[in-house]
């Protein structure tokens, strides 16, 4: 039998060492941590957005609708435009419990299964996060692990090792990073960050509010809260990564994009630095978004 493992304070326990009642107390908060679970998979099958609001926690919430909101989107139908169902989690093993903090994981190993038709599902692995608000928890995000390109873990997680569990990534984080806003409606301009930055890390961030981490990627995202009429800060920080030779190019953009069918995105901003050139460590620039800007991408 697999015992799951526990981290309290950042230390783990193995739950057969601790005495009767303390194993008692945590197979309780294993079993509402996946109650928690199958109420909020039920609120976004049934598309029971009252309900999805009260069994997800307060973060998670403003960040989605955030985004929506940045997209231009209606919340509650692309709320629950799901790509695929939330798997079944009764149909896996636990594997591993941790609690730190605020924040909590359950990870379970077998056939995780997103409802592909005509596809069995292997064996991976799958991680829940949790945020406990007042009295009780609340379902935060999943984690996704196909170990398809990993045979020598799955082999393990099946026998029962669990050493793949001591890895940082698969401990809470004993707290939760606060949205920068609360937005209540969409956004005027909808804009998106580019960055292609091979060998670096790049943070990034749009007038204060939207954060951007890129490692060594080409890859763009939306900007929560959108552009502004008139002037926005763009502050970026970078640094080389681990094998870097220190000579690759570097590109940050901000798109705005248009709102009228059949318009190509305009490029509002670029900081672009061509191979072999010298990268400025950070900066913090500007772009503006005049009236005539304004009406080439919204059409009035």
């Amino acid at each position: 039998m697999i015992r799951p493992l526990f981290t309290i304070l950042g230390v783990t326990l193995i739950l057969g060492a601790l005495p009767a009642p303390a194993q008692r107390a945590e197979a309780k908060l294993v079993r509402h941590l996946d109650a928690v679970y199958q109420h909020w998979r039920a609120a976004m099958l049934t598309k029971n957005h009252t309900k999805w609001k009260t069994i997800t926690a307060t973060h998670r919430q403003i960040s989605i609708t955030n985004r929506i909101h940045s997209e231009r989107r209606p919340v509650a139908s692309t709320l629950f435009s799901l790509p695929a169902i939330p798997p079944d989690t009764r149909k896996l093993k636990l594997l591993d419990a941790k609690v730190k903090g605020i924040t909590a994981n359950l990870s379970f190993f077998g056939p995780v299964d997103f409802g592909v038709e005509g596809v069995k599902p292997p064996d991976n692995l799958l991680t829940l996060s949790f945020v406990r608000e007042g009295a009780g928890w609340r379902y935060d995000t999943a984690d996704y692990v196909n170990l398809a390109v990993l045979p020598e873990v799955r082999q393990q997680l099946a026998a029962g090792q669990l050493a793949h569990f001591k890895q940082p990534e698969f401990t809470p984080k004993g707290s939760v990073v606060q949205p920068m806003v609360t937005l209540r409606g969409p956004v005027k301009y909808i804009a998106k960050t580019y960055v292609y930055c091979p060998g670096r890390e790049v943070k990034m961030s749009v007038n204060k509010v939207s954060r951007h981490l890129y490692q060594n990627t080409k890859e763009s995202e939306i900007v929560i809260g959108g552009a502004r009429d008139g002037r926005n800060e763009v502050q970026f920080a970078i640094t080389s990564l681990p094998g870097s030779v220190g000579t690759e190019p570097l590109a940050i953009r901000v798109y705005l994009l248009s709102q009228i069918q059949g318009t190509k995105p305009i490029k509002i901003f670029q900081y672009q630095v061509a191979e072999k050139n010298k990268v400025k460590p950070f900066g913090t620039e500007h772009f503006l978004v005049t009236p005539a800007i304004g009406k080439q991408i919204l059409g009035r």
